[in-house]
């Protein structure tokens, strides 16, 4: 690597797990500074020691109440729910296809999964029920077993639920059905790149035997130059932000994976114009440990989460140009809303903890708006679902505009 130049960071000591820190710096030994996105890629996925990859310390949990962060699944079964009546509106549309396949990308701890399951159980003499297949892509083996913890106790008959690794193990038109994922992208690993002079150069992490240092070079991969020049926005010098490319191998992967179906993203994220304008100039990466965020990726490595938040437009754009169309987009409270949320929240106690739970999924000033819901269709005829039927944003919100 050539033409690095350091980069004032307020990093400290390194701590973290150490057969991990001692991993990435022998890595960086060998092969000199390595892109940042590297170091994410090895700090949560490595086989042995990577945050998600291994089994949590006895007696924590990693996701959860008491864990590092908390999902949707955490605080309550109202998501899977409503979900579960999307797909069965979906199942309407596609003419009843048998099977009917649900693929889950990256299901956390299973939980989702369990609560979509456990909504299909209350009519489980229906065609829909019958014809259900439900696959879940994972390929850490501590989080497949926890997820089968939570999975294989009489929700389902077992050969109803099946794991693979990626989607790629599934093939191209694999799908008739639901391709969906809650809080997936955010934890891809992501370039950072901050803008000199106009042009945009990669941070890279050096070890200097203490400490995991930060340097500027140029970008590591075309794949990056190709991802700003579609986003076509004016960065200036100083700024630094993340690009996902993965994602958009990602969205590619699900485009293929479809016959004909519907695609629906969750997560916390913006339109490429919320994502990328001033508001936002140190970019969005955030590391959780007990429920804490901070903004150092060199602090209990291999013991923090790490994320940045999700370019919905860019996921659109790609999804679109391979023939996986936009349906809608909205957030999480008119998602929800949209599904019934209200009837089902009848049903609970307004002065007991489930009421509160899943009033916190829709509170305006947190989940409800913080998390967005892309809905996209490939195969089919633009479908009208439930889960779309109130619209907080313009139509043209992901659009990435070029200039003329």
């Amino acid at each position: 690597m050539t033409s690095l130049v350091s980069r004032e960071t307020d990093f400290f000591v390194t701590i973290g797990h150490p057969e991990l820190v001692a991993a990435i710096a022998a890595e960086i030994a060998d092969s000199g500074p390595m892109p940042f996105v590297r170091f994410m890629e090895l700090a949560l996925y490595h086989p042995q020691f990577g945050y998600y990859m291994r089994p949590p310390d006895s007696g924590s949990e990693r996701i959860g109440w008491s864990g590092d962060f908390y999902t949707s699944s955490d605080v309550h079964p109202i998501l899977g729910q409503a979900i579960a009546r999307q797909a069965r509106q979906i199942d309407a549309v596609l003419g009843c296809p048998d099977p009917f396949t649900v693929v889950e990308m990256g299901p956390g701890k299973g939980l989702l999964a369990k609560h979509f399951l456990s909504a299909c159980r209350v009519q489980a003499d229906d065609s829909f029920s019958r014809r259900l297949r439900y696959v879940l892509t994972e390929r850490s083996p501590a989080m497949r077993e926890l997820q089968r913890q939570n999975l294989l106790h009489g929700l389902c008959e077992p050969d109803r639920i099946t794991w693979v690794d990626d989607l790629a193990s599934l093939g191209p038109a694999y799908v008739n059905g639901l391709v969906f994922s809650n809080e997936l992208p955010d934890a891809f690993p992501v370039h950072r790149i901050q803008m000199e002079k106009g042009t945009a150069q990669e941070i890279y992490v050096d070890y200097d035997g203490a400490r995991f240092i930060e340097r500027l070079g140029p970008l590591s991969s075309p794949a990056i130059q190709e991802y700003l020049t579609r986003l076509n926005v004016a960065l200036p010098d100083g700024y630094q932000t993340e690009v996902n490319t993965l994602a958009v191998r990602w969205m590619e992967q699900v485009a293929a994976v479809i016959a004909r179906g519907v695609a629906l993203t969750i997560d916390y994220g913006h339109t490429a114009q919320d994502l990328y304008g001033p508001d936002r100039a140190k970019g969005t990466l955030l590391c959780y440990h007990a429920q804490m965020t901070n903004e150092d990726p060199y602090s209990r490595i291999g013991q923090q989460d790490m994320t940045a938040h999700v370019d919905f437009s860019t996921l659109a754009t790609v999804g679109d140009m391979h023939g996986l169309h936009v349906t809608g987009f909205t957030n999480q409270m008119s998602f929800l809303m949209g599904l019934g949320v209200e009837e089902m929240l009848a049903n609970l106690d307004p002065e007991g903890p489930e009421f509160r739970a899943a009033i916190h999924l829709l509170r305006p000033d947190g989940m409800g708006r913080t998390f967005k819901v892309l809905v996209q269709h490939k195969g089919i005829e633009k479908p009208t679902l439930d889960g779309l039927a109130f619209k907080p944003f313009f139509g043209s919100a992901l659009t990435l505009h070029h200039a003329a």
